[in-house]
């Protein structure tokens, strides 16, 4: 049997795909193919984290490489790499997939993790965990008319898994309850964003958000018992901080979202989104409020970038 030498037509289509990180070599997506024994796709048993470029560089990538980390040790899963390893092997796929965005676009990197196939019964089965790292474009021209209105929050029927059955501080692959309640929402308002709420009836999180309220001039957040402190979470703490806006975690429940005088929600993809209404009902004034534009500023300060206009540039 010969070898047949690719044609220029599977070479340009090659160079058109994304790479992406696979237990070691960096290969076509095409050719990422978990096994279906492992452990991640039977059970939901892995971890990932999401980082975000900014103009093309990785923005906070330790501190979202740390987290993975952490996240890895609550599941009990020996991490394959060192921080120092995956964030140069991020850096490396990114740098391969950077000419098929363009100027004014950017990525989400992910590393993902799980404990590969083997049982954990059979002490003979070997233990080669699977490691995906991959890049993502951002979705800007989908969430574009959001940064111009204002994000819609509906609070679905399904409350969010109790910290003590699993805790949210860990970020896992099983996304169901997040998933299910997203799911929920959307069939009420396809562009909405579920924020569910906790056992006890208080403000929790959404699919990779967290919520903030304003009440008189202070900055109030659920406690990161009942959330994933997300990375975007914790930088607008630092910012109120250095701004003199008084801020804190708290219980929130759904009277302290409908009288709030401001509300917003932060991500690693939209940094900090102001929010228009909660079931139907208007927050504040307008959108963004005067503590939102306040944190908007110094946030891209921060980044030295205008993260609001690279999302309002993809208005049609």
């Amino acid at each position: 049997m010969t070898c047949e030498s690719p044609t220029h037509a599977s070479i340009a289509q090659r160079a058109n795909e994304r790479v992406a990180y696979f237990n070691g070599n960096i290969v076509p997506e095409s050719e990422v193919a978990v096994s279906f024994r492992d452990r991640g796709f039977k059970y939901g048993e892995a971890v990932f984290d999401t980082a975000r470029t900014v103009r093309h560089k990785p923005f906070k990538l330790r501190e979202h490489v740390v987290r993975l980390m952490r996240s890895l040790r609550y599941l009990g899963i020996q991490p394959p790499l060192s921080v120092d390893e995956f964030m140069q092997q991020s850096e490396a796929v990114l740098a391969r997939n950077l000419h098929l965005i363009g100027e004014d676009e950017d990525y989400w990197i992910f590393q993902r993790v799980s404990p590969g196939t083997a049982d954990p019964c059979d002490s003979s089965s070997a233990r080669k965990p699977t490691v995906i790292i991959e890049c993502t474009p951002l979705p800007l021209a989908a969430r574009a008319p959001q940064f111009r209105d204002g994000a819609r929050v509906l609070i679905p029927a399904t409350r969010r898994t109790p910290p003590d059955a699993l805790s949210p501080r860990a970020k896992t692959h099983n996304y169901l309850n997040l998933l299910v309640a997203d799911r929920e929402v959307r069939l009420q308002d396809p562009g909405a964003w579920a924020i569910l709420l906790d056992h006890n009836g208080n403000l929790a999180e959404g699919l990779g958000s967290n919520i903030f309220l304003v009440r008189d001039g202070e900055l109030l957040t659920p406690e990161q018992r009942y959330v994933l402190p997300g990375i975007s979470r914790d930088t607008v703490m630092e910012l109120a901080q250095q701004e003199s806006i008084p801020a804190r975690e708290t219980s929130l429940d759904l009277f302290d979202a409908f009288t709030a005088d401001e509300c917003f929600l932060t991500s690693t993809s939209l940094c900090l989104l102001p929010v228009s209404s909660v079931n139907g009902r208007a927050i504040g004034q307008g959108v963004p409020g005067p503590v939102s534009q306040r944190l908007i500023d110094a946030y891209s300060r921060l980044l030295d970038f205008d993260f609001v206009a690279q999302y309002l540039n993809k208005l049609a």
